[in-house]
């Protein structure tokens, strides 16, 4: 009791330290990368402390993961350099026997990732995609700004507006540049405004004239016109159907078997396997020499954190093309993991068995 009691509340500390700087870490990082886009015009300013909200619920399972395996690393490692270990292996206590305390304290972790990764990691995405979405598909005319050009979504037009309505569906003395392969059309207007037709938006015109000339054959057009009409945007926002298999929910992609959404269901197991596995594995590599104080036990570790994720998104693309089922994806990445940490906690216990006895008969013939 004394010793599950010891290695937990050892365990929880390091695990909320290294919890706060990875969230740190990650949150600076979205929140330049947010900036950016809106920097850019790619995001609405007002919606960027939205997007990092579910961008950190997408990534907390990810982040909850490799705190754990971190805590479990550095935690026993130092019970390694302190000679802590020694100790209790001297008493009897093997390395296999802090599989079970290890695992009472990461068994909470390992259920919120398995919620977060079923449940708001879709959420997440499904919104973050419909956010970016709305804001991308406004109308051209509400992309301009007064007295400056703007250029349209698909990059064929450019629009200058004098002057806008409070509304922001009145234009005064639009100008309009469209460029369609050798045609070229210049259309001016005093007043122009949005109409909505079902899902369509129309662009219309009031007292204006269009300017049309093609560089292939030279030939000019002008027109004058009392009122013009012109179709601005068609499109509209994805329904479920149509959302990246990331943005849906676990049992809408079981009920719609295909390799793109048996990848994401590969992810999605996966994630949830490798915080278990992730676990095991930190035992078997927190192992240091106490004679060396040094910290290359963290790094190797970290560095098969870094290969193990590289390998989960590779069987989700094998997944996706088809190489690999889903099951099969699932056993051989996760169940080598496995099997790579129980080997290496078993060498690990051979290795201190073998030196004890030594270690027994030195003490012994000090004394």
């Amino acid at each position: 009791m004394l010793f599950d009691s010891t290695v937990r509340r050892e365990l929880a500390r390091s695990f909320g330290v290294t919890l706060v700087v990875i969230l740190t870490i990650v949150l600076t990082i979205m929140l330049i990368q947010t900036l950016g886009r809106a920097a850019g015009g790619n995001v609405a300013p007002q919606d960027v402390m939205l997007l990092m909200a579910y961008a950190s619920l997408v990534h907390l399972p990810t982040m909850l993961s490799l705190s754990m395996f971190i805590a479990v690393v550095a935690s026993l490692g130092r019970m390694y350099r302190e000679t802590e270990m020694t100790i209790w292996f001297a008493s009897g206590i093997g390395l296999a026997r802090f599989v079970r305390p290890v695992l009472r304290m990461a068994a909470p972790v390992i259920a919120l990732v398995v919620v977060l990764d079923l449940l708001l990691w879709p959420w997440g995405n499904q919104n973050s995609t419909l956010l970016l979405e709305r804001f991308q598909k406004r109308s051209d005319l509400s992309r301009v700004t007064p007295g400056q050009f703007q250029t349209s979504r698909d990059g064929n037009s450019t629009f200058f507006i004098d002057r806008d309505s409070a509304d922001g569906r009145t234009g005064r003395n639009v100008f309009i540049l469209t460029q369609r392969g050798d045609s070229e059309a210049v259309t001016t207007s005093a007043k122009g405004q949005i109409e909505l037709e079902g899902d369509d938006r129309f662009l219309v015109l009031d007292h204006g004239q269009r300017n049309e000339s093609n560089s292939a054959t030279g030939e000019k057009s002008l027109a004058q016109f009392s009122e013009y009409k012109v179709l601005a945007d068609s499109q509209t926002l994805r329904n479920a159907d149509q959302l990246p298999p990331n943005a849906l929910y676990t049992p809408d992609l079981f009920r719609n078997p295909n390799p793109k959404n048996n990848a994401e269901l590969t992810w999605r197991f996966g994630m949830i396997l490798a915080s278990f596995n992730m676990v095991m594995l930190g035992i078997g590599l927190s192992a240091s020499n106490p004679r060396r104080a040094n910290n290359w036990n963290l790094l190797f570790a970290m560095l098969a954190a870094v290969v193990y994720f590289n390998v989960i998104n590779l069987s989700q693309a094998w997944v996706a093309s088809s190489r690999m089922s889903a099951p099969q994806a699932l056993l051989t990445v996760h169940g080598s993991a496995l099997a790579l940490a129980l080997a290496l906690m078993w060498l690990r216990d051979q290795g201190n068995r073998l030196c004890l006895p030594k270690f027994r008969k030195k003490s012994e013939q000090a004394l």
